[in-house]
């Protein structure tokens, strides 16, 4: 079984969508650690009732982020994990870690990809005036937001939507199609041809 990580900053909701599908065997991996930047970050309440490791590095109490970022490497790799989950993570991650973790490493994106990048996408969206919204499961690369796509999922925006509507009715979306997408990477079942990402037919059984 593969071992995975996960990298949180908050409530850590879609974490907890990825353990519940461990536990229900829909993803047939463990967790064995959560790495977080926020002491105060509700995932790690999480983690504890879960009996997951916490690594918690507070950015606020480094003096730059080359600092953060080597200790964050460090736990990283000192962890053991095959795969790494930002799930909420809200840090742009440095190209050291993504070159050391490359086709390892996916992220949790709240908007249609390559739409609304960065920060506040679903704000980005309504003022845009789009009639669809949504979130992308990627792999992690040295962009922002970047990285070959492997699981999109769509919801209309209605009438009368603000931010945290929208939110809210992406995050349901959220939920689905993450532990999916980790799901099919633990399975062997992710095929990157450059931007590309085919999904592999589950093997036969014997």
């Amino acid at each position: 079984m593969k071992r995975i990580a996960v990298l949180a900053s908050g409530r850590g909701s879609n974490f907890q969508a990825v353990l519940d599908a461990i536990c229900a065997g829909t993803i047939r991996a463990g967790c064995v650690r959560l790495i977080t930047d926020k002491p105060g970050a509700y995932a790690i309440i999480r983690a504890e009732q879960a009996g997951i490791p916490v690594t918690v590095l507070d950015y606020a109490s480094y003096p730059s982020k080359q600092a953060y970022e080597v200790d964050l490497l460090a736990a990283m790799q000192d962890c053991g994990a095959d795969i790494f989950v930002l799930a909420g993570y809200m840090r742009i991650v440095g190209d050291a870690i993504v070159e050391a973790f490359a086709g390892r490493m996916i992220n949790i994106h709240p908007a249609l990809l390559p739409s609304f990048t960065g920060l506040h996408a679903q704000r980005q969206a309504i003022e845009y005036g789009v009639k669809v919204a949504g979130c992308t499961v990627h792999f992690v690369d040295t962009g922002l937001d970047s990285g070959p796509i492997i699981i999109q999922a769509c919801v209309p925006v209605l009438d009368g939507d603000d931010e945290d509507t929208l939110a809210g009715r992406i995050l349901v979306e959220e939920h689905r199609v993450l532990p999916r997408a980790v799901s099919l990477l633990c399975d062997d079942r992710i095929q990157v041809e450059g931007r590309h990402v085919r999904i592999l037919p589950p093997p036969k059984a014997l």
